[in-house]
């Protein structure tokens, strides 16, 4: 079977922009990305966004000043003071972006639906007509152009009232909400789209959310961080024990009335770090297990065994929520694909036999406790790093944690079909700008295809690979800083430039020799023209 390398994608935070156009309501990052220090910024909304109906007025346009103490409960800044207001403009030139991959070759393209923009208030208000037709759009541009859309329905942006009014994922109304904003999509879109991820890294988002505290609501407590509030040896289970269960219930209903539209599939991506022993010893190996189960066998566990993984229960009391005989039904099987995103590989250290102190850049804080697994994670071993830095402290350039990740999913769930569907390189600072090419990108995708590919000739059913990312963009906390993008944008005029590997990648997908990587796998028939390498 052929794996074709061509396909990109996108979350919305990261390049839509137009925050403030048709209709589009004020969502979590929205709010999060104003916290200036100590400072409070204005927000200007038209009255179809005041949430919470708590502002009543017949004015064309209001200003909402957020009260003091309320935006103080967000504990961090966006590391470059900016936001996704404008971000890449995709909103409005999204078919120059689909123009570009088209270009370059791609035939599949990842990208994620903004909740706030098709609900701007979630259940308690209507749908968004304009944000429908906006994805409509990109959806049938793509497939004119023969680009498959795999979509990706929950990417960590939410209505901020579903924040204020329960608590967002604290709470088990938000399965609800997620269900009603799922079958909102299925409803316009599943006619149209094949692959649906319902959610990206629920783990990741667990952890940077409700352990430290670094993305909204960013919830946390000592010793992750230093929040207004927050219980980071709990709440992190809490979220992901209801995101567990939102996923499998919008996954039922899409098997029951959406599926036979497009005989499509539906799966979901997790946040899948390799870890191996720091130390040669049993402890430090039993401590590399332990850290893959606490990490991605804690979200695919329960989706293909119905519960979580022994390795958490052992070290975790009645703070791990539990499922119930319906539940575990629900839960199980779930997932008809699984999704990887994998950027890096750390070395393990067990904290159960052995003291566990953080003093790099590398690890963490709190490795001496049952939400870390007992687990001391660093990218250092005697002062040398386990790969070549990138831009991401944690992040380093190990192309062999491909193939054993993958590995590992492959023997745990049964060779149970997988998409790569995140990889990528961070440049460190601005080495992109300096040289104006980015040979080191280019070796990093080299690298990690081949190390996917041996594992693929190992017999792992791997369908595909996406490269993270499309587009320089906003990333998250640490805004405009970090660059994946195989294109520059320039942030005065938001011209796409290409680097060098979006020569190199465009190359690579039009030179069969190169771009035909032969897999023994066992993708059913019906599955195989999505045997394909795509890119974020």
């Amino acid at each position: 079977m052929e794996l074709d390398p061509c396909c990109l994608c996108r979350s919305f935070v990261k390049v839509e922009g137009a925050v403030h156009e048709d209709g589009k309501g004020l969502s979590n990052w929205d709010v999060y990305c104003r916290i200036q220090g100590d400072k409070p910024e204005f927000l200007v909304f038209s009255v179809a966004q005041c949430f919470l109906d708590l502002i009543l007025c017949s004015c064309l346009f209001i200003a909402v000043e957020f009260d003091f103490w309320r935006v103080l409960r967000f504990s961090g800044n966006i590391v470059d003071g900016t936001n996704g207001d404008i971000a890449n403009d995709h909103y409005h030139r999204y078919m120059e972006d689909i123009e570009i991959m088209q270009s370059l070759g791609l035939t599949a393209y990842r990208f994620s639906i903004s909740w706030s923009r098709v609900l701007p208030r979630g259940r308690h208000g209507g749908v968004n007509q304009a944000g429908i037709n906006f994805y409509n759009s990109i959806i049938d541009n793509l497939l004119l152009r023969g680009i498959q859309p795999f979509v990706t329905i929950f990417h960590n942006e939410y209505p901020q009232e579903l924040e204020d009014r329960f608590g967002g994922w604290l709470s088990p109304v938000m399965q609800e909400e997620f269900v009603h904003f799922s079958e909102t999509c299925f409803k316009h879109f599943a006619d149209r789209v094949q692959y649906w991820m319902t959610m990206n890294e629920p783990n990741l988002l667990a952890e940077a959310a409700y352990e430290k505290g670094r993305s909204p609501p960013a919830r946390c407590s000592p010793p992750f961080g230093h929040c207004a509030s927050g219980n980071s040896d709990v709440e992190p289970l809490v979220a992901v024990h209801n995101m567990l269960l939102a996923h499998a219930r919008a996954a039922k209903l899409y098997h029951e009335q959406y599926k036979s539209k497009v005989n499509g599939v539906i799966g979901i991506t997790v946040c899948a770090y390799m870890y191996i022993p720091l130390r040669e010893i049993e402890d430090d190996t039993e401590a590399a297990n332990r850290a893959l189960a606490f990490n991605a066998a804690w979200m695919l566990d329960p989706l293909v065994f119905g519960d979580y993984p022994l390795e958490m229960k052992r070290y975790h009391g009645s703070e791990l929520p539990s499922f119930s005989l319906e539940e575990r039904e629900l839960v199980r099987d779930s997932i008809d694909f699984i999704g990887i995103n994998h950027y890096g590989t750390l070395y393990a250290k067990d904290c159960i036999h052995s003291s566990c102190i953080c003093n790099d850049s590398t690890c963490t804080l709190g490795t001496d406790r049952p939400i870390s697994g007992f687990v001391y994670t660093t990218g250092e071993r005697n002062g040398v790093t386990i790969g070549e830095p990138t831009g991401m402290s944690e992040f380093f350039v190990v192309p062999k944690g491909m193939e054993g990740i993958v590995k590992y999913i492959k023997e745990r769930y049964h060779n149970k079909p997988m998409f790569v569907t995140e990889n990528g390189y961070s440049s460190p600072g601005n080495e992109d700008d300096i040289y104006g090419h980015d040979v080191k990108r280019i070796h990093y995708h080299q690298s990690y295809l081949a190390s996917l590919a041996q594992a693929v000739r190992n017999g792992a059913d791997v369908r595909g690979y996406f490269i993270w990312s499309f587009m320089d963009n906003f990333e998250w906390s640490n805004g405009y800083r970090l660059k994946f993008g195989i294109y520059r944008i320039d942030r005065q005029t938001l011209n796409r430039i290409p680097k060098l590997s979006a020569t190199w990648y465009r190359d690579f997908l039009s030179n069969s020799s190169l771009a035909g990587v032969y897999l023994s796998s066992t993708v059913p028939d019906e599955n195989k023209d999505v045997s394909m390498v795509h890119s974020e």
